[in-house]
């Protein structure tokens, strides 16, 4: 955890709270914005075409392209290089540390995905959306945990941001295994010639970032035409990029590039992907649709299945020994947590596009992503009041 004002993932909690500002202005901005006469020019503003060409390379988008899978490669690249800062020098170094978010993490992705499947059986297109429960919005649950100052132990504060940092993980691995489609093996071979080069840069301790963006970018346009998501090379450029230099060195690459892209991603990528992912026209939400299968098995995933996996799992952990609580902390605080586990946005959405890309069903899952996140918020929020020390603890 670094020295800064208040240190929570490398930053300020100060940074968390306008992050979750900014995201929610956005999503206001949007369902403003749709339900209004200018709904026509947000249409418009969506779809509007925009090309990269490349000598025989052409790629042909709408905007909304250029940011859920543009943009978020970055978002993915910044969240990598927190992962494996954390993972080998941070507080998830330590096994003890280490197991018992990674084992809430774990029952938060499990436990809201069987209960999405279960209300969705037998409905194979709204299967599809089995992922959209299982993911945790860091910068708006911890924005929640903040409103409580200093009442709220460090170690709880440390548990939520470890539990999102696995959460992240998981979710990249989701989008790695289940989102892709039907792999083309012709281009596979300049992707993993892409992926080669960046370890090997890393390998021989080359520690100039342009390096390694380059060849990212590279790898993103080969992911474009190989059946993988290509917001995946974010994620490799992310896990090459050296934490531990051989020589004496200016600057440390992957801690740079953290730093330099946490601005950038808080209030500028993320509040962009709500305002184009989150407009909803609130005459198309009908009774039907908001007790639809998809909408329930969502609503359900995040308000109940995420807090019961996460407080199960972390439980089961703390029984079996492989984990317990830090000092400050107590059982019905950590079910406070799991509470706002269920504050699903930024990934909720993502996955919600990745799910339901080409039919009407991504409206009723961004209705369900706010219900639930808002019911997991609100709950959270008023059950960790009644469980904080009413007056701020000494840490």
């Amino acid at each position: 955890m670094r020295q800064r004002k208040f240190q929570i993932r490398g930053r300020t909690l100060g940074a968390d709270q306008w992050a979750s500002l900014m995201m929610l202005a956005a999503l206001g901005l949007a369902l403003l914005w749709v339900n209004s006469p200018l709904k026509l020019s947000y249409d418009l503003f969506h779809h509007t075409p925009m090309v990269i060409s490349f000598g025989e390379f052409i790629l042909q988008k709408p905007l909304v392209f250029w940011i859920n899978e543009g943009l978020m490669a970055f978002f993915f690249l910044a969240v990598t290089t927190e992962i494996k800062r954390e993972l080998l020098e941070g507080h998830l170094s330590a096994p003890r540390q280490m197991l018992l978010p990674a084992f809430a993490a774990l029952g938060g992705m499990i436990v809201p995905a069987a209960i999405y499947l279960f209300i969705n059986q037998g409905n194979p297109v709204f299967s599809q959306g089995w992922a959209i429960p299982t993911a945790t919005d860091i910068a708006l649950s911890l924005g929640v945990l903040s409103l409580f100052g200093k009442r709220v132990p460090l170690e709880l504060k440390i548990f939520l941001a470890a539990l999102a940092i696995f959460d992240d993980l998981g979710g990249i691995l989701i989008i790695a295994v289940f989102y892709g489609s039907h792999l083309t093996w012709s281009v596979m071979a300049f992707v993993l010639a892409a992926v080669a080069v960046l370890f090997l840069l890393n390998r021989f301790g080359i520690t100039r970032v342009s390096f390694y963006i380059v060849i990212g970018i590279f790898l993103w346009a080969a992911l474009q035409q190989s059946g993988i998501h290509p917001t995946m090379a974010g994620v490799a450029v992310g896990l090459a990029l050296p934490l531990r230099v051989k020589k004496p060195c200016a600057y440390i690459p992957l801690k740079m590039v953290e730093d330099g892209l946490h601005p950038w991603t808080a209030f500028f990528i993320i509040p962009l992907f709500a305002f184009f992912n989150a407009g909803i026209v609130f005459s198309d939400v009908t009774l039907t649709n908001l007790v639809s299968p998809l909408s329930l098995g969502v609503v359900a995933g995040l308000f109940i299945g995420k807090p019961l996996g996460i407080f199960l799992f972390a439980w089961i952990a703390h029984r079996l020994k492989f984990a317990s609580l830090t000092d400050h902390v107590n059982w019905r605080q950590i079910f406070g947590v799991a509470l706002l586990g269920g504050v699903g946005f930024t990934m909720a959405l993502f996955f919600n596009a990745l799910a339901f890309p080409l039919n009407g069903n991504p409206e009723i899952g961004r209705v369900a992503i706010l219900v639930g996140s808002l019911l997991s918020a609100v709950c959270g929020g008023l059950w960790l009041h009644l469980s904080l020390p009413k007056e701020g603890i000494k840490t």
